[in-house]
């Protein structure tokens, strides 16, 4: 058995080397972050798009799966990950509200990655219909609206061994009918919802549960994948950006390594690692060489972020989330200023028990959202993307760059400040103590904005003001009791 594994681990290592593809996200020159949107409508996003995602510099948007899904009575936010058929009809809309969104939002330069379930169909469910009025029989995996029938699927059985290959990958994950990705049928399937998609003008997928799907088969999916459409502004002969969902905390069978080279790969141990320091597990000091030295994947490889929306809602060892909010915009700001991976922010709806779905009405539609004043959201929609702390931190990696980051400080523990290259300064504070120091923050002599307390309005500082002498230093002032544990500044942000 073991000679069997091996020989099958390096047949498949020749396979995915020769099908290894580029990763490019497809974002404009001077983009750099994606955001969640959490089960947002189509016409909320193309909204968004237009009035605030574009003109905040934010790179793409993920939106929730657009594939027909199995109604729960309860309306459960998992239920968008159960598809009955591959109908473009959700609660988030229809087909042609999702076509608008797309051409919308890539008209503002926002580009729109769509999150997809090609893993499996529903669980069982009695007298199961969608939410586009399909019918199908899911205990005789009988979705005749694709079609799929039993003989597309693998054996009955459902994963509960993380040592056995097999089993992760042909059975069933929490009763999700396991489709056979083997099977040129099924690939045919996959592959024409895909290339629809292109067709309409996104710029790629995530892929949902791809740690239970073989490599191999997904390499032949992805390779037959049409380049982007030059329609809606992409560079001839562009490829998908795919990021594969693949939890790897490690001690497993299947390992995140078996996928980046097909394309970028959600790397699950960023979130907790930073939460864990900040809730003080671990100290700051030690992240001064972040990144594969910690074990995680190359930069290039690596889809980054805090939470989402499965990680939220995990019992036991929660990263982060919008529910401890200064800590949070503390990570956040930390991945939005540190150089590595592909960063995407989550924009939650909020939530009480493990099932909620987002906001609906009392016929389980669900409802716009709704912006006040002072840009942050209301109807049950937390908008973490809107928070100041973090648009402007979006604005900040746009501008850096892929400068370095330099000038390393800590203070032994859990303060911390760093440049990148010439164009950028951040400080946080996540220790019990005030930070009071004067850094070499790599600026030009002046006055800058703090672009976590405030923004610059009229050559006036709304928040902080931070003076530079000619050696590029500055005094910075982090207090244990102030709202946010960080400070940051940009070389263009500034008012003398």
């Amino acid at each position: 058995m073991m000679f069997n594994l091996t020989l099958y681990f390096v047949i498949v290592n020749i396979f995915i080397n020769i099908m290894t593809v580029s990763v490019t996200t497809n974002y404009l020159n001077d983009r750099t972050t994606m955001v969640h949107l959490f089960e947002w409508k189509w016409n909320d996003i193309a909204n968004e798009c237009e009035k605030f995602l574009g003109p905040m510099g934010y790179a793409g948007v993920q939106v929730s799966p657009i594939q027909e899904n199995v109604i729960i009575d309860s309306r459960p936010w998992y239920e968008r990950y159960q598809p009955i058929s591959y109908l473009w009809q959700t609660r988030s809309g229809n087909k042609e509200e999702f076509q608008s969104m797309v051409f919308r939002c890539n008209n503002v330069g926002v580009r729109i990655y769509v999150d997809i379930v090609l893993n499996h169909m529903s669980a069982d469910h009695i007298n199961a219909i969608g939410t586009g009025g399909s019918r199908a029989n899911p205990s005789t995996r009988h979705y005749p609206m694709v079609p799929y029938n039993q003989t597309h699927f693998h054996s009955i059985c459902q994963v509960n061994d993380f040592q056995n290959i097999e089993n992760v990958r042909n059975c069933e994950l929490l009763g999700l009918h396991d489709l056979d990705q083997s099977q040129e049928y099924v690939r045919e399937k996959i592959i024409e919802v895909l290339n629809k998609l292109i067709e309409t003008g996104v710029a790629g997928f995530r892929i949902d549960a791809a740690k239970h799907m073989w490599p191999e088969d997904l390499a032949i999916i992805y390779s037959r994948i049409k380049n982007l459409n030059v329609l809606h502004r992409f560079a001839p002969n562009s490829r998908p950006f795919i990021f594969q969902e693949v939890i790897d905390y490690g001690g497993e069978i299947v390992s995140k390594y078996q996928y980046n080279k097909l394309g970028a790969v959600t790397e699950f141990r960023y979130g907790r690692e930073i939460s864990n320091s900040l809730r003080g597990r671990n100290l700051l000091k030690w992240f001064i060489n972040w990144g594969e030295a910690w074990g995680l994947l190359p930069s290039t490889d690596a889809l980054v972020f805090i939470d989402n929306h499965d990680t939220q809602r995990t019992l036991g060892d929660i990263p982060l989330t919008y529910k401890t909010s200064k800590l949070y915009k503390m990570a956040v700001a930390f991945m939005l200023a540190h150089p590595y991976g592909y960063p995407r922010v989550m924009s939650s709806f909020s939530f009480n028990s493990f099932e909620d779905g987002p906001p609906c009405d009392s016929y389980h539609n669900i409802i716009s959202v709704s912006i006040n004043g002072d840009k942050s959201c209301d109807n049950g929609w937390v908008c973490e993307h809107r928070w100041r702390q973090i648009y402007n931190m979006v604005g900040f990696r746009n501008f850096v760059g892929s400068t370095n980051l330099v000038n390393w400080w800590d203070n032994g523990s859990n303060q911390i400040a760093f440049c990148r290259g010439n164009r950028g300064f951040v400080a946080i504070n996540a220790n019990s103590m005030d930070l009071k120091q004067t850094l070499h923050v790599c600026l030009p002599a002046g006055t800058y904005c703090d672009l976590i307390s405030g923004e610059a309005i009229n050559k006036t500082c709304t928040g902080k003001s931070i003076n530079v002498d000619t050696h590029g230093k500055a005094y910075i002032e982090i207090l244990n009791n102030e709202l946010d544990g960080v400070l940051a500044l940009r070389g263009d942000v500034k008012v003398a």
